[in-house]
């Protein structure tokens, strides 16, 4: 639902493109170099290309995810993973935001995740372009009880 909120204000003045973790099959990173060695090809054959192909046209990258034990879902973490691939200088992805939901409360939850998030900015060198964090949102449809879709919203219109 956040995203959803967010593409809706951003998509007022810009593309807005949303691809679910969901519905792509990423493998983890093998860590075998093989990329840096055949020119970007990963010697693993899944549907990383496609995500590398709609990072080379993206100018921003907006991450999403419900925390799992403190951080980021699996699947999105192998994509993040993935870009140990020297491809990945040839994006021109300039700006990140984060949009992150949680069931606890508790004021560390996202500690763990900002961090990755902060060393990634800094390694990509990206600036970031905003965040919303909930806490406290255990069920489906209980963050209609915050203002994070508000919040949401208003970040994607101020892109």
């Amino acid at each position: 639902m956040m995203v959803e909120a967010f593409s809706k204000g951003a998509a007022a003045h810009h593309h807005v493109e949303i691809v679910s973790v969901r519905d792509v099959k990423v493998n983890p990173c093998l860590g075998c170099n093989a990329c840096f060695m055949a020119n970007g090809i990963c010697a693993q054959k899944d549907d990383m290309s496609i995500i590398y192909e709609k990072m080379s046209q993206a100018d921003m990258l907006v991450i999403a995810s419900p925390v799992y034990f403190y951080g980021i879902s699996a699947q999105l973490k192998a994509i993040i993973d993935r870009l140990h691939n020297p491809i990945r200088d040839s994006f021109h992805i300039k700006k990140m935001a984060l949009l992150l939901v949680g069931a606890a409360s508790l004021p560390e939850l996202f500690d763990a995740i900002l961090t990755e998030y902060n060393l990634c900015l800094k390694f990509f060198n990206m600036e970031d372009a905003g965040k919303v964090l909930v806490r406290g949102v255990k069920d489906k449809g209980d963050i209609k009880n915050t203002d994070a879709l508000n919040e949401a919203y208003t970040l994607g219109c101020s892109i």
